[in-house]
């Protein structure tokens, strides 16, 4: 089996043109695209989730880590279709309406890109009709919503009711999350999930899938 401890390594410190190097030289070594994709790029950002929970590891290191595993994905995406590598979730992220924030935001569509998730973002100020047509128009399996602003808040419960008139409610997943959101906002509103931090969203999401 090929040995990713270096792709692994040089991932978690950020070393965008390491990675890059690094994945390349697996792929002309005829590693499996699928373990590279799994046991390197996927396996270093689990690492890097693991520590940013733990407080081990802050923003600006996850965001050089995200930046190195983009350089190793884009030596990869072009020979991830004719491998057969489907991402094992579709989900479409967005800053809720009334609301311009989108560092959070940012970071947890990093982490869910780093677990092997195809990610729709947004971006701020999304109206909830936006969600709701995501759902037909992407096919997404779970929609998240971010919030930085109490008064941005109730926009997440009127995408959720938009969501259950439009009856694509059954079809879909709600995670929230953001500064001021709790749990017990998140049953307040009906959401499926609350997740505290951009590590918790990935574990979360997974949960809510089924994905192990």
């Amino acid at each position: 089996m090929y040995d990713f401890t270096q792709l692994k390594g040089k991932l978690f410190e950020g070393d965008v043109a390491a990675v890059e190097e690094l994945t390349r030289k697996a792929v002309n070594d005829k590693a499996p695209v699928k373990e590279i994709l799994n046991n390197g790029l996927i396996a270093g950002m689990d690492i890097v989730g693991k520590k940013f929970k733990a407080n081990d590891i802050f923003v600006p290191e996850v965001l050089l880590s995200a930046k190195a595993m983009q350089s190793g994905m884009k030596v990869l995406e072009p020979l991830l279709a004719g491998a057969g590598i489907k991402p094992i979730a579709k989900i479409v992220i967005g800053t809720v309406k009334g609301d311009l924030h989108d560092i959070g935001k940012n970071l947890v569509s990093m982490m869910f890109k780093g677990a092997g998730i195809e990610v729709f973002d947004y971006g701020i100020d999304v109206q909830p009709e936006r969600f709701v047509s995501a759902v037909k128009e992407k096919g997404v399996n779970v929609i998240a919503l971010s919030s930085l602003l109490t008064t941005s808040m109730p926009s997440m419960k009127k995408t959720i009711d938009a969501l259950k008139a439009s009856g694509a409610s059954s079809d879909v997943k709600v995670i929230i999350g953001g500064a001021p959101v709790t749990q017990e906002y998140a049953d307040q509103i009906g959401a499926d999930a609350y997740a505290s931090d951009a590590a918790s969203a990935v574990d979360k999401v997974k949960e809510l899938l089924g994905i192990k």
